[in-house]
């Protein structure tokens, strides 16, 4: 078997290879490749399963950069994985993005067991609420057991307690088989602080860039090809290899990249050339802050070329309008938070070249501009709650703690009937009490205490006591974190998850949603404090909500020809053109 690592700088590399667990390694040195520059390679036996690791220089014995799997960790030596082992039973064409539901799930707390297998037994549920993709939270491997798993430190590898690689392909393989897509979270912007053994090998990282968690990913600097050929490699492999549908960018603003080609763009091309060799739909969905239309704009038209991207600008505006939330970030959608809702269904953005108090400038650019070609609205994933809008608070508490059910309702109205592509966040279907709460388990005690300190430093800012705010190294905050299923099938519960299969219905019998073109949606709304409806038309169906908790609401519909498709409250009545609505409900029509 042939074995190769990047290592421009170094002398020597030694390859360490054994036949599995517990065997004596053998070294066998390596030679410079006579075809790609920086290059070392070996032959030596091995199968599936050997151990191997590069010592550079006569250091320490190392994991492969390019590991595909660390059944011990990141620390412990790298596997060989034969990715033709896995004998795929389900055929598969994809699914594309228009049309979609996707359903945002952490293996490690959708269930107590926290693994693949477990997470299995679900699938039906997912397929029977109308979800279209499952959206996969970054399983590469971490020190530890538990976390969220932006810590990840082996891009190529799937970590080891939840299944590793082959449970990864089992668990796509039976969700394929329930019509199931399978999209996961990858970081390309930094590696975690314990574990990382990239900068052994080469320049992984530069200091010419600053990120939050330190020296950038060298992306445009002197050895960059190879980085970004490492990241991008990465990703091809998880589509290929695994057979996911997509892959969700984990903050694209901190890709730091002054070089012509964008990375982002490198990828998308290299993206859709493996969608047309597979004959599969794949795409790529940013996590982006900078509200920039050339991230979805295609690269034919100068943009970057991904597919779609999260619109945290929607959720801010819902979650204002749900709560009266005003600190932070959401002081501006609070002003008028009905307003800042009616601009982000029909247009994504709300800052869009304007101010931003938050930032202390402008911000963004309009998405739909003179001249430009219209702008497909399901590029832009809305949601009421995802895994940062709920774990980056103090207690990680859901909407469901904090606001009634009939106002669960109503965002789920505005959510899956939107002209955005609809995200859920697991549980959020059946209104789940479970915290989803910031949890670690740092095997370093320093950098456990640094994280703990963090997190405590972090709340006290905002006058929480450091007492109150969960220790993100105690096993209880994970336990806390999990999800109840004995609480999906109870009254209340029960019938806001009736209310979402209800929803995606009515979504997926009509597939001209999927080929809305922001602007086209309507939106009327109420005027004053206390007329707090939206009637939102996103051709062919009315969504009318009444955010008000304490009277009914009255609108005026455009026909006396309007059928009633469903309602979450009996009290709703249409009478020719006039909807009365009662508090915290929500209607369908056509």
């Amino acid at each position: 078997m042939l074995f190769d690592v990047w290592a421009p700088d170094a002398r020597k590399v030694t390859l360490h290879v054994s036949d599995g667990p517990g065997a004596v390694p053998v070294s066998v040195p390596m030679a410079p490749s006579p075809v790609r520059s920086g290059w070392w390679e070996a032959e030596a036996p091995a199968g599936d399963g050997s151990r191997y690791g590069f010592a550079v220089d006569d250091g320490p014995v190392l994991p492969d950069p390019r590991s595909r799997r660390q059944p011990e960790g990141p620390d412990g030596p790298s596997a060989v994985v034969d990715q033709d082992a896995h004998v795929w039973r389900r055929p598969w064409r994809g699914r594309p993005l228009a049309g979609a539901v996707l359903y945002e799930l952490h293996v490690g707390t959708f269930t107590r067991e926290g693994t693949f297998a477990a997470a299995e037994e679900h699938l039906g549920h997912l397929a029977r609420l109308g979800v279209t993709h499952i959206e996969l939270m970054p399983v590469c491997p971490f020190p530890g057991r538990h976390g969220w798993g932006y810590d990840g430190v082996a891009p190529w590898a799937v970590h080891e307690p939840y299944g590793g690689p082959a449970g990864l392909k089992r668990f796509v393989d039976a969700a394929h088989g329930h019509g199931l897509g399978v999209v996961l979270d990858v970081v390309h912007n930094h590696l975690g602080p314990a574990g990382n053994h990239l900068p052994a090998f080469g320049p992984y990282f530069t200091d010419r860039h600053r990120t939050p968690w330190g020296p950038a990913v060298n992306l445009d600097g002197p050895g960059s090809d190879e980085v970004r050929a490492y990241f991008i490699g990465s990703a091809l492999a998880f589509l290929r290899d695994h057979r996911l549908d997509g892959l969700r960018l984990d903050a694209v603003h901190a890709l730091a990249d002054d070089r012509a080609e964008h990375f982002l763009a490198e990828l998308s091309e290299a993206v859709d050339t493996l969608a047309a060799t597979t004959g599969r739909p794949l795409f790529l969905v940013a996590e982006s802050d900078r509200n920039d239309p050339r991230t979805t704009t295609p690269r034919s038209a100068g943009g970057l070329g991904l597919h779609a991207q999260w619109n945290d600008d929607f959720h801010h505006a819902l979650h204002t309008a749900l709560t009266g939330e005003s600190h932070g970030y959401y002081a501006d959608f609070a002003r008028d938070p009905l307003g800042a809702l009616a601009t982000t269904t029909t247009d994504a953005f709300f800052h869009a070249g304007t101010w931003s108090s938050f930032r202390g400038r402008r911000h963004g650019l309009p998405l739909r501009r003179p001249g430009a070609p219209p702008v497909a609205a399901h590029r832009f994933l809305a949601y009421a709650q995802t895994h940062d809008q709920i774990g980056n608070r103090a207690l990680g508490d859901r909407l469901a703690a904090g606001v009634p059910t009939g106002a669960l309702a109503c965002a789920a109205a505005l959510v899956l009937l939107g002209p955005g592509t609809p995200l859920l966040f697991m549980g959020e279907e059946w209104g789940a009490r479970t915290p989803w709460q910031y949890f670690t388990d740092h095997t370093d005690p320093e950098l456990a205490e640094a994280v703990r300190r963090g997190r405590r430093r972090e709340f006290a800012a905002h006058g929480w006591e450091a007492d109150d705010v969960p220790d993100p190294q105690d096993p209880a905050t994970r336990d806390r974190s999990c999800l109840d299923w004995a609480e999906r099938d109870r009254p209340g519960h029960r019938r806001l998850l009736d209310w979402y299969r209800t929803l995606t219905g009515l979504r997926h019998a009509r597939p001209q949603l999927a080929r809305a073109v922001l602007g086209d949606a309507r939106v009327e709304r109420g005027d004053g404090a206390r007329e707090r409806w939206l009637l939102v038309h996103n051709a062919p169906l009315y969504t009318a909500v009444n955010l008000a908790p304490d009277r009914p609401a009255t609108l005026r519909l455009p026909s006396r020809h309007t059928t009633l498709l469903a309602a979450w409250s009996d009290a709703t009545h249409l009478a020719g053109d006039v909807l009365e609505l009662p508090p915290l409900s929500a209607a369908v029509l056509t």
